[in-house]
């Protein structure tokens, strides 16, 4: 079974891959506010959890790591329990914060 508590750099890297129909080795290192937005968007839609970003913490997240971050503290912060799309509901008051 995956360990969905964990999303790490390569399945954050496959996501952005999506963006621009690329090759995950092809995805640049800096994230632009158009893909942070997307990546936000895709991660919710696979793991059902919304992350907690405020404008501070939108802007802070500015590589691939920064939002692999993010997405491990929203995950763990719902319980770690996550079990794939659709299968947390609600937010996650302050999964962003560092």
């Amino acid at each position: 079974m995956t360990d969905l508590a964990r999303p790490d750099r390569a399945e954050v890297l496959e996501m952005l891959a999506a963006f621009g129909q690329r090759a995950a080795e092809d995805v640049p290192d800096e994230l632009g506010s158009l893909e942070l937005t997307w990546l936000i968007a895709e991660f919710e839609q696979r793991y059902g959890i919304e992350p907690d970003l405020d404008d501070e913490a939108f802007e802070a997240v500015r590589t691939v790591d920064d939002a692999v971050a993010v997405f491990r503290a929203a995950v763990l912060a719902a319980g770690g329990a996550a079990s794939g799309s659709g299968s947390t509901a609600g937010g996650v008051a302050g999964a962003a914060r560092p």
